[in-house]
């Protein structure tokens, strides 16, 4: 896997995971590398600094004492930083993302809260409920596609709750 940090036309940066560079290059070429704040599908990587491996232990660094203490700050090479077990993770998602998530994941606990669940009847009750066989009321509940699409097709309205990936992806 590799991040690629991008840019959009509108000035927007963001990152993206991609299985190798050849699976950027295709996904690109179709137009499925779009800006997750505009929708741009002008979209380029940007300049990055390569991200290097990085160790528990530190290492020791062996140089002269400095003849004084101005000269020491400009000569000694700056000590690298360890990676401690306890270092917060790195943000992958702009704050964008991470608002459009938070309110992603409101609208779904709205739903639910405010709805019964009803499991795989959903779009029978649906269809029932519209042709007024069944007391209008909120549901929630799953439907395959084929009965989604029979559903719409009658005019009836669904509509998907958003699901999002484990909050540890």
């Amino acid at each position: 896997m590799i991040l690629y940090r991008l840019h959009c036309a509108q000035d927007h940066d963001f990152e993206s995971w991609f299985r190798d560079s050849t699976a950027y290059d295709g996904q690109k070429a179709r137009g499925l590398v779009t800006c997750p704040v505009c929708g741009s599908a002008e979209v380029d990587k940007a300049i990055m600094a390569p991200a290097l491996g990085r160790g528990t232990r530190k290492r020791e660094v062996e140089a002269a004492p400095p003849a004084d203490a101005s000269s020491a700050a400009a000569a000694a090479p700056p000590e690298p930083v360890a990676a401690e077990p306890s270092a917060q993770p790195v943000a992958l998602m702009s704050e964008r993302e991470q608002q459009l998530r938070a309110m992603l994941r409101a609208v779904r606990a709205h739903v639910t809260a405010h709805s019964d669940y009803v499991g795989d009847e959903f779009a029978r009750l649906a269809r029932r409920m519209h042709e007024g066989e069944e007391e209008q009321r909120a549901i929630h509940g799953e439907a395959t596609p084929d009965e989604v699409r029979a559903l719409v097709e009658d005019e009836i309205e669904v509509l998907p709750l958003p699901v999002l990936p484990d909050e540890r992806n």
